[in-house]
C-alpha cells in the first residue's frame, strides 16, 4: 500500500516555493495525499494576492524611471539623504542606479519600514544596483556651511562615486544643479520613485548604523535609541552631560549649557 505523504511533509515541501508554485502543486495532489490541504491553499492563495499587490505598488513606483527610459536616458540615480533634522552625528546621502524594471519587494520610502527590513534591503540593494554611492558630510561641516549645504556636498559625493555616471537623477526634494546632470526634484519622492527609496534605505541604514557606533563611545545620551533627534531624553542629556564630540554646535546652541 502507498504510504501518503503527510501535511507536515507537504508544508516543510511549500515552504520554499512561490506562491503559484506551491498551488500548482498543492492542487495536483490534493485528491491523491489524503491531507486537508484547504487552509494551506487559502494561505498561498492570499500569498499570491499580496504579492500581486506588491507588484503593483512598486510598478507605480517606477513611474518616473519610466519616462526616463522613454526620453532615452539610460542610467537613472535615485538620490535622497539621512539625517537633515538631528542634533548629532553627519548628513548621509545616496545615490542609486537600480537596473530597468527592478523588483525588490518591500521597497518603500526607509521611515515607512522597519529596521528588519531596511537592513534587508540594504544588502538586496547593494546586490543588484547597477551602482551605488554614500555621501558622509560631519557635523563640524555641517555646522560651517550649513545643513542644505552638507547635504548637496553628501549628495554630489555619493553621485561622483557612480560607475557609469547618470545621465539623469531623481531626487528627494532638494534642487542639486551643481551636479550638471539633467533632473527631477519631488516632494516625498522616497515614497513615489524605487530609486530614490532605494538611496533613501542606504543613507538611512549607513548613518544609523553610524550612530549606533557613538552611542558606544557616549553611551550617556542614548545615541542607539533615538539615532540623534531631539528627543526629550536627548535634550535632558545634553543640559547634564554637555556636548559630545559629534553635536552639532549650531542645532544646539539653544539648550546646551
Amino acid at each position: 500500500m502507498e504510504k501518503k505523504t503527510s501535511l507536515k511533509q507537504i508544508e516543510a515541501t511549500v515552504k520554499v516555493m512561490q506562491p503559484d508554485e506551491a498551488l500548482h502543486y498543492l492542487y495536483s495532489i490534493q485528491e491523491t495525499s489524503g491531507a486537508n490541504l484547504e487552509k494551506l491553499i487559502e494561505k498561498f492563495i492570499k500569498k499570491r494576492e499580496d504579492q500581486d499587490r506588491e507588484y503593483i505598488r512598486l510598478s507605480k513606483m517606477m513611474k518616473y524611471e519610466n519616462e526616463a527610459y522613454k526620453k532615452e536616458y539610460r542610467y537613472i540615480a535615485g538620490i535622497d539623504e539621512a539625517g537633515r533634522g538631528p542634533l548629532a552625528g553627519p548628513v548621509v546621502a545616496a545615490a542609486v542606479i537600480l537596473p530597468k524594471d527592478c523588483y525588490l519587494e518591500g521597497l518603500n520610502d526607509s521611515k515607512q519600514i522597519s529596521a528588519k527590513q531596511r537592513d534587508l534591503l540594504f544588502d538586496q540593494i547593494k546586490e543588484v544596483a547597477v551602482s551605488y554611492g554614500i555621501g558622509i558630510i560631519d557635523e563640524k561641516c555641517i555646522d560651517e556651511i550649513n545643513i542644505l549645504e552638507a547635504t548637496k556636498l553628501a549628495m554630489l559625493e555619493a553621485i561622483k562615486q557612480l560607475n557609469p555616471t547618470p545621465d539623469f537623477l531623481l531626487i528627494d526634494s532638494v534642487k542639486l544643479n551643481q551636479a550638471l546632470i539633467s533632473y527631477k526634484a519631488m516632494d516625498k519622492g522616497d515614497s513615489l520613485s524605487v530609486s530614490i527609496a532605494a538611496a533613501s534605505v542606504l543613507a538611512k541604514v549607513t548613518r544609523d548604523r553610524m550612530i549606533e557606533e557613538a552611542d558606544k563611545l557616549y553611551p550617556e545620551y542614548g545615541f542607539a535609541k533615538h539615532k540623534g533627534y531631539g528627543t526629550k531624553d536627548h535634550i535632558e542629556a545634553i543640559r547634564k552631560f554637555g556636548l559630545s564630540p559629534i553635536h552639532r554646535i549650531s542645532f544646539t546652541k539653544n539648550f546646551a549649557g
